[in-house]
Formats: structure tokens, C-alpha cells, sequence
């Protein structure tokens, strides 16, 4: 099961900025998720929200501001104990910085039509020039965002985010025929798993960090789980890879710690 830092690791450094990239990282995390939006001179920027206010000492919306406005920002407010400032970033610096990532699912939030639309095609030349159909996967809740991303590119990967029960997550999913159904892990049940995968999808679920719900989800087959702790959580799983390589072939394994949580909520 792969593990993706959450906003790159959104539990243990400032969320959506190189360095919480690099923390992750630096332990050997090479699958992520991250946010974008459109800033005001149209530039994918990595922020979860459409404003600043939550994450920044600023104020207003992430389009009300350029990349160099943004990356001069602190977007550490929440993780007051990060050493150093930390600017909000574009998707280029961050692929700039890391070019053997083995995979990213990039999340677009909802956001007005015209900003939606030229996203939408600065995302799909940044994938065509860096060559990135087998590393990158687009996400959204937003169908119609999917299907203009599809209209530009059909060889882009694309994944439904899912959040609620209904309307039915894989009902949309094989309409949309997206290869990535990004579901909210409360959602899953071993028979959806099965469906998706029948389909021909990969199960990532989200936000995953305990390790008993991790488990469970291994169980059913889930794909990929995204995780706020991901450093912590590849620890957990590498640790129990050695500890069962280390036993005789018809030991009983029960893996350590099921009931514990990865970091602090």
C-alpha cells in the first residue's frame, strides 16, 4: 500500500510549501498530495484554500495576489513551531526542486469559471512539457473541471474526489472514467474497493492517520492511503516489513502498536 504526504506533510511541517516537501522527503516519501490554485497572474500555486487567511498573516484571496506576492508570504501560521519562514510556492518550483518524484496527485479546488478555465490549461501544458502522464494525476471534486481537463488531453490521468455517500462516488467515477478515485476513507468498504478495481481504478483513500484504520484499509485492498504523517507512517510500515522478514515463514505476525495514532490530532 502506498503511502502520499498529505499537502506534503501537513502533521509535521507547514502544509503545501517546499520545505514540508522536503521534511518528507528527506525520509524517503515519494508520493504526494498537494492543492492548487490560480494565482493573479495566472500561475498554479500550491494552497489548499482560496484565501490566504488560514494558513498566512495575510489576508484576502490566493487571486489577489502574484506568485512573487505569495512565495514572500509566511505560511506557517499553523505550525508556529517551524524554524524559519515559509512561502506558498508554484507547482513549477516544487517539480523543479524534486524531479524523481514517483507520483503527485494534484488536487484543484473549485473556483470561478474563468480561473477554472485557464487552470485548467496551465496545468495540462505543464504536464505536456515536463512530460508527467505517468507521475501526475488530476484531482477534483469539480466533474465539469475533470471533463475540460479530459476535452484538453485525454492521456492526463484524472481522479474523483469524494467526499459524501451520495450522490454514489463510483456512480460518478465510471461516468467520468477517471483511472483515480480519491474517496474519503470513512467511505470504504471491501466492496467498493472491488468495484473500483474492477473498473480498472486505484483506491487512494484520504486522510488516513491511525495506524488501526491503515490496517484495516490494507485489508480491504485500498491502493494508496494519504496521510497527514506520512514520515511517521512509512517508519510504522518499514519497521513492520523488516520484523516480518526477520521471522520464520510459519510465524504468526501480529503487527505492533494496531491501536496507535501517527502524530498528534
Amino acid at each position: 500500500m502506498i503511502v502520499y504526504g498529505h499537502r506534503g506533510a501537513k502533521g509535521e511541517a507547514p502544509e503545501n510549501t517546499l520545505e514540508g516537501f522536503a521534511h518528507a522527503y528527506r525520509q524517503g516519501i515519494r508520493h504526494f498530495e498537494l492543492d492548487l490554485v490560480l494565482s493573479k497572474d495566472g500561475i498554479p500555486v500550491l494552497v489548499h484554500d482560496l484565501t490566504v487567511n488560514r494558513t498566512t498573516t495575510f489576508k484576502g484571496n490566493v487571486s489577489d495576489y502574484t506568485l512573487a506576492e505569495l512565495t514572500g508570504m509566511d505560511a506557517r501560521r499553523n505550525v508556529s513551531s517551524w524554524p524559519s519562514p515559509v512561502g506558498i510556492p508554484s507547482l513549477d518550483q516544487l517539480l523543479d526542486r524534486f524531479n524523481d518524484l514517483e507520483h503527485l496527485q494534484l488536487e484543484v479546488k473549485s473556483d470561478k469559471s474563468p480561473r477554472m478555465n485557464v487552470l485548467s490549461n496551465r496545468l495540462t501544458e505543464i504536464i505536456q512539457a515536463r512530460r508527467l502522464y505517468d507521475k501526475v494525476a488530476v484531482t477534483s471534486s469539480d466533474v465539469h473541471f475533470l471533463k475540460e481537463i479530459r476535452r484538453r488531453d485525454r492521456n492526463i490521468r484524472l481522479g474523483l474526489v469524494a467526499e459524501r455517500k451520495f450522490p454514489r462516488p463510483m456512480t460518478i467515477a465510471s461516468r467520468l472514467e477517471v483511472e483515480y478515485l480519491c474517496i474519503n476513507w470513512k467511505l470504504l468498504s471491501k466492496e467498493l474497493v472491488e468495484h473500483a478495481h474492477r473498473k480498472g481504478m486505484h483506491v487512494s483513500a484520504w486522510t488516513v492517520n491511525r495506524i488501526f484504520d491503515m490496517l484495516g484499509l490494507e485489508k480491504m485492498g485500498v491502493d494508496s492511503i494519504i496521510t497527514d504523517y506520512p514520515t511517521s507512517t512509512i517508519t510504522y510500515f518499514d519497521n513492520r516489513t523488516r520484523h516480518q522478514s526477520a521471522l520464520p515463514d510459519n510465524s504468526d505476525v501480529t503487527a505492533p502498536g494496531k491501536q496507535q495514532a501517527i502524530g498528534t490530532h
